[in-house]
């Protein structure tokens, strides 16, 4: 059999502070979502650059007002 539990003679470790621990697991976080957003990706820079290229157009179309109504037509036989 094991023993579950430490002798009651040792201490337990010193852990670090709750902010201390809080820092290091958001670091973490961060860092793995870079990772991924990168994965499989050559040119980061590229995509990036396109990424916002689409989101500008998307913009632009959203601030230029509804399309004209003149548009095309569906009709059914």
């Amino acid at each position: 059999m094991g023993l579950c539990f430490p002798c009651p003679a040792e201490s337990a470790p010193p852990s670090p502070s709750p902010e201390e621990k809080r820092a290091k697991l958001a670091g973490a976080a961060e860092r793995r979502q870079r990772e991924a957003a990168s994965r499989g990706i050559l040119d980061i820079q590229s995509v990036e650059a396109k990424r916002k290229k689409k989101e500008q157009m998307e913009q632009q179309m959203a601030t230029s007002g509804p399309p004209p109504t003149g548009g095309l037509r569906w009709t059914v036989s």
